[in-house]
């Protein structure tokens, strides 16, 4: 018996703690979610919640087309005082900057959200000048918070002192040769004594503003990702061998003459914005602006258009240098700040030319201010200056398939605002002077 015992005792026996995984059940995946979304009648509250959305969606009240009209804003300000441009609480604040129109919503319907444009922080060197202070006036009419650098070096406060007091202006006295830090979405460029009296006063200056000013602000928006705008000239063509000029013509520059400083600083400074643009992917938009005027312009500039609107006002002779028979296009100044407008909203770097390609001589520029001054106003010949155009047209066939623009005010038009307003400057000027004296 024993032995029996002992016998089976030696007998080899199974492992007890082998590990026999259970077979997958591949339909467990999809019975999980659906015994989960069964329980507690949770499918039940998923088909009420598609029922109420629909219905809401269906009958919710939705603007109507029918209800969108389209409104033409006037690119002249009618207001008989062009400093003021009272006129500029009509512009809508949403308008687009399309050619001026805008689309109106009829309050009656609702705007859907999302649709209202949402304000810019917008910085414009040079914003106290001629040109800048009217860019100002209608960014600001737009809705966007503007900030003002300027030396005041040609800019004066007179410009933009209407503003003052609004929560969506600031003005900073500043040289833009020194580094600024700012927060912006958009930088409008225009810093640089644009006159041949003021590049001239002092030349050295004028490039480095040209270039070191220009740096600094291709600086500024590449730190903070803002979009930068230019404004060239169409003194980069120089004595322009081409006629009409196109952006693809290189120009014809004396590198070494009186008017340089500006001509030649103004071609560095679009060398350095395609630099960025290439190098740095900033986006970038240039603009090579031809002769403008209107309100607001130095009234002694030397600029021919301010000559001769402030000679004849003072029944002094109008100044024509050499034989009178170099051409000139004018374009009037709310022209010019729609087509920057235009072109920094755009997708096109440029550059593009702005400017009114009507050519006139300078002895029938002579005569439209006679027509608009004084009939008896005469005329004074001198020698020309150095280095002066003989011929300057734009060609903006470029400009009118990109951007859609083109200038809209003739020169019989724009120049009586420009008139009214230098009188009112000119002989207000003389009455303060005399009172105070």
């Amino acid at each position: 018996m024993s032995s029996e015992l002992t016998y089976r005792g030696h007998e080899s026996q199974p492992p007890s703690d082998a590990y026999f995984p259970k077979p997958p059940k591949p339909w467990l995946s999809v019975s999980s979610p659906i015994r989960y979304l069964l329980r507690e009648q949770r499918f039940l509250f998923v088909l009420v919640g598609m029922a109420i959305a629909t219905l809401f969606f269906t009958f919710a009240p939705r603007t109507s087309p029918a209800h969108i009209n389209t409104v033409r804003h006037p690119t002249v300000f009618e207001n008989p005082d062009p400093i003021s441009y009272k006129s500029l609480q009509n512009y809508d604040r949403g308008a687009a900057i399309g050619g001026g129109w805008a689309t109106t919503i009829n309050p009656g319907g609702k705007v859907p959200l999302g649709l209202k444009r949402k304000g810019l922080r917008i910085v414009v060197t040079g914003g106290a000048g001629f040109v800048g202070s009217h860019l100002v006036d209608r960014l600001i009419a737009r809705g966007d918070s503007v900030i003002v650098v300027d030396n005041f070096f040609t800019g004066r406060k007179e410009n933009v002192m209407h503003h003052f007091g609004n929560p969506r202006f600031e003005l900073i006295r500043h040289d833009v040769v020194e580094p600024l830090l700012l927060e912006v979405d958009q930088i409008y460029h225009l810093a640089c004594p644009a006159s041949p009296v003021h590049y001239k006063f002092n030349p050295v200056k004028t490039i480095k503003t040209n270039v070191v000013g220009t740096l600094n602000m291709l600086g500024l928006a590449k730190r903070v990702g803002a979009r930068f705008l230019l404004t060239s000239t169409s003194e980069v063509y120089g004595d322009p061998l081409q006629h009409p000029q196109v952006e693809t013509y290189w120009g014809n520059v004396n590198p070494i003459g009186v008017r340089s400083c500006y001509d030649e600083g103004k071609r560095t400074a679009e060398t350095l914005t395609m630099d960025y643009h290439r190098g740095a992917n900033v986006e970038v938009r240039i603009a090579r602006i031809f002769n403008t005027y209107g309100p607001r312009m130095c009234i002694d500039d030397g600029r021919v258009v301010s000559n001769f609107v402030a000679q004849a006002l003072r029944k002094e002779p109008m100044t024509v240098y050499g034989d009178g028979k170099q051409t000139r296009s004018f374009q009037y100044v709310s022209d010019l700040v729609e087509g920057l407008m235009r072109l920094m909203e755009g997708e096109h770097v440029g550059p593009f030319n702005l400017g009114n390609p009507g050519e006139f001589t300078m002895l029938e520029l002579a005569k439209v201010v006679q027509e608009t001054i004084d009939p008896n106003a005469r005329i004074e010949f001198r020698p020309n200056t150095e280095d002066d155009p003989h011929k300057r047209k734009p060609d903006i066939s470029k400009a009118k398939e990109l951007l859609g623009w083109e200038p809209t005010v003739p020169l019989r038009k724009g120049l009586p605002l420009m008139v009214s307003d230098f009188r009112t400057r000119i002989f207000g000027d003389h009455k303060d002077g005399v009172t105070s004296s």
